[in-house]
């Protein structure tokens, strides 16, 4: 009984930090500036029509953590005029939320108005694609890095249908970017598939999803996700070293300098999780990944620690930082 009243006081309190942050706000504002006072639809009909921000979660999972949350808040943040799509695995019924989940997260994306939570069905989502048949022959059970590697198709597939961003769901979306059809450097030697954006059913995604089923090795980590991008890029345009800061032009598509996305690469990932003497602006950068994937010891964000993750959650996501961070009664450790 405890519990439930304790989930209960959660989501009332986050509702009521949605509705007093909207109100705060000045023109201009954070999400749609028009009050609604009916439960957000969840149908997919209601965003078909315009290419937005794609999150993906192939796991059944239905409690997004604070991170996946912070990444769908700063999303809906920095592109308030697009939908922000969060197509999930376990989301059976895509009606109701209070049927589904109790979780304060969840009661949180659902509360934010650009912001839809979809099913995800890989059947359909594979359907008219070069990757329908790979996923009727493999063998989930005896894939090695599964999870990552139907991401990896599953992100492609949803890109060329909709149009729009993929993001994965620890990145951190600073400011929005413009170019409509672009890849983003891990390092020198990589394209990284954490964040793309491609115009609706550009070839350049029909062929990466060809490369996907003929050059198939899901038992080598990344094959199918940046070295794949990579291999598809190459084969356009001979790729060489940025040049300071500059982004390079192949055949129309953008491919950006690590410092847009990859500001901290992945061997100093544990920076997000340390206090700075001076806290870096990150001028020149539309998002942060953070390389959960490299979080093994599970470091968490901790309000008053004065860590950069923490600073980050407060100016990107403050109804996360609030929310699932300092929590009902606004207090840290």
């Amino acid at each position: 009984m405890l519990k439930g009243v304790k989930i209960g006081l959660g989501i009332t309190f986050v509702f009521l930090l949605v509705l007093v942050y909207k109100r705060s706000r000045l023109p201009g504002c954070l999400y749609s500036c028009e009050q609604s006072h009916e439960p957000l639809p969840m149908q997919e009909d209601d965003v078909s029509q315009s290419s937005g921000i794609i999150f993906v979660e192939t796991t059944d999972r239905l409690e997004p953590p604070p991170l996946v949350s912070c990444s769908i808040e700063s999303a809906a943040k920095a592109y308030p005029n697009r939908p922000v799509r969060f197509f999930m695995k376990g989301l059976k019924n895509n009606t109701t939320v209070d049927s589904v989940s109790t979780s304060t997260a969840f009661a949180l994306l659902s509360a934010m108005e650009n912001v839809f939570l979809l099913p995800l069905h890989m059947e359909t989502v594979f359907q008219d694609t070069p990757l329908l048949p790979w996923y009727h022959k493999v063998n989930p059970a005896q894939e090695r890095y599964w999870l990552h590697v139907s991401a990896d198709g599953i992100r492609l597939a949803l890109i060329w249908k909709n149009g729009g961003i993929y993001m994965d769901t620890d990145v951190i979306s600073i400011r929005p970017i413009s170019l409509e059809n672009f890849l983003t450097a891990e390092d020198v030697r990589f394209a990284g598939n954490a964040i793309f954006g491609f115009s609706h059913h550009h070839k350049f995604i029909w062929d990466c999803m060809e490369d996907f089923v003929q050059n198939y090795r899901g038992d080598i980590w990344g094959h199918q996700g940046p070295r794949l991008l990579t291999r598809r890029l190459k084969a356009l345009c001979p790729v060489t070293s940025f040049r300071n800061m500059e982004d390079i032009n192949c055949q129309n598509i953008s491919y950006l300098h690590p410092q847009r996305y990859y500001p901290i690469p992945c061997g100093e990932w544990n920076r997000y999780f340390q206090v700075w003497e001076k806290s870096p602006d990150f001028n020149n950068s539309f998002s942060l990944h953070v390389w959960n994937f490299m979080n093994r010891e599970h470091k968490r964000v901790v309000a008053g620690s004065n860590t950069l993750m923490e600073n980050l959650f407060k100016t990107y996501c403050p109804i996360t930082y609030r929310a699932l961070i300092q929590g009902p009664e606004g207090s840290g450790p």
